[in-house]
């Protein structure tokens, strides 16, 4: 497992809209796509509820955590939607 510490710069945080693109991205990936908020808690990143559930905001640090055959190129692809596409 590898694991990569990043802040939500989007404005709404995660909601429907962000939260829809950064499942997108996970679900390209066998590898197992999670990240951990807040005091001890765990997201599923390709469930769309399970993102939605984390109330996740502008500003917020998450932890993205892949953990399989492909989970280096799974942290790139969900760090650069995190840092890059999802900054608008």
């Amino acid at each position: 497992m590898i694991s990569q510490k990043v802040t939500i710069q989007n404005p709404t945080g995660l909601l429907v809209n962000s939260a829809g693109v950064l499942c997108d991205e996970a679900v390209k990936y066998k590898s197992k796509v999670t990240f951990r908020y807040g005091e001890g808690n765990e997201a599923n990143a390709k469930s769309i509820l399970s993102v939605l559930g984390a109330c996740i905001k502008n500003g917020d640090e998450i932890e993205l955590c892949c953990s399989g055959e492909d989970e280096e190129e799974a942290l790139r692809g969900m760090v650069w939607v995190v840092t890059e596409k999802l900054k608008e």
